[in-house]
């Protein structure tokens, strides 16, 4: 072989370093060509994942918008019906003056009317009774597993934990935390990405009630680039001046502002802030619930 290599002139040395570059770009290629697909894969959930909820929304107006146009429909023939009977009483008190007998005539037709007009009311109770009833049916509290798991099919791996004696919520303090729950894990795995651990824990107390979400994004990201996490915080993969921004500076944007609000609507404390070399931390504190939702209900 290196008689071989003499003859054609090429340096042993030289075709070596171009095998090694070329196994190199291979690799690189690779590489590539895995992110690309984990990447088409990852759209291609979430397009799923989009169209199923413009599928149910869409059914969901239908409905209701049938529900409407039936309803309107019955309110308009009620009106008719309404005028009908005024029309009616107004012929009944000038006739009863001069025909007693117009009078008793015109009261029975009124009444025939009503019982009318009765019937078709009823008919549209229980109708606008199925349009509160699907708007009454909001998630909560006894609905955040089924969250968790959803979120677990989409590549978050959440970890939940539950300390104290549950005690009765309104309902909308319950749609205030569980949409707090939803936007905070719907972050972790929107910026920390698949494979992201998501620490979810529930706290009830005689202080009122707690709900904190820790996820571990930042070290996620590491093992995705196939680094050590541990590693990277051993050797200093962040400085103090990090630490102190985290501590000081006020996490922004529209899922953590609508976070806020719910929180505060209900007199709540809510805190957002990035972990060094770890993650995001949430926490909504909200001391006034035991008080508040002590005429509340208990549902599950």
């Amino acid at each position: 072989m290196d008689i071989w290599l003499a003859v054609v002139g090429i340096d042993p040395v030289v075709l070596v370093s171009i095998a090694a570059a070329g196994i190199l770009l291979a690799l690189v290629f690779l590489a590539l060509w895995v992110v690309a697909l984990r990447h088409l894969r990852e759209q291609r959930r979430l397009r799923a994942e989009a169209e199923h909820m413009v599928l149910e929304s869409e059914e969901d107006l239908a409905e209701q918008s049938a529900r409407m146009r039936m309803v309107r429909e019955l309110q308009q023939l009620s009106i008719q019906s309404v005028t009908e009977i005024i029309r009616q009483a107004d012929g009944a008190r000038y006739k009863g003056e001069a025909d007693p007998a117009a009078a008793v005539r015109s009261a029975t037709a009124i009444a025939d009317v009503a019982r009318s007009t009765l019937a078709e009311l009823r008919r549209a109770v229980p109708i606008m009774r199925q349009g509160e009833s699907g708007a009454a049916q909001q998630p909560g509290i006894k609905t955040a597993r089924e969250l968790f798991r959803m979120m677990r099919e989409a590549g978050l791996d959440v970890r939940f934990e539950e300390t104290g004696t549950r005690f009765p919520l309104t309902q909308a303090a319950e749609l205030a935390i569980y949409r707090i729950l939803q936007e905070s894990l719907t972050n972790a795995l929107k910026y920390g990405g698949e494979g992201t651990e998501a620490r979810v824990a529930f706290r009830w107390s005689a202080e009122g009630f707690n709900v904190l979400v820790d996820d571990d994004g930042t070290r996620a990201a590491s093992r995705r680039a196939g680094a050590d996490p541990n590693e990277i915080s051993r050797s200093g993969g962040y400085t103090i001046e990090d630490d102190a921004a985290a501590l000081t500076a006020v996490a922004q944007g529209p899922g953590i502002t609508e976070m806020r609000e719910r929180t505060e609507l209900f007199g709540g404390v809510f805190t957002a802030y990035s972990v060094p070399g770890v993650g995001f931390s949430i926490s909504a504190a909200f001391p006034t619930l035991r008080r508040e939702g002590s005429g509340a209900q208990r549902r599950d």
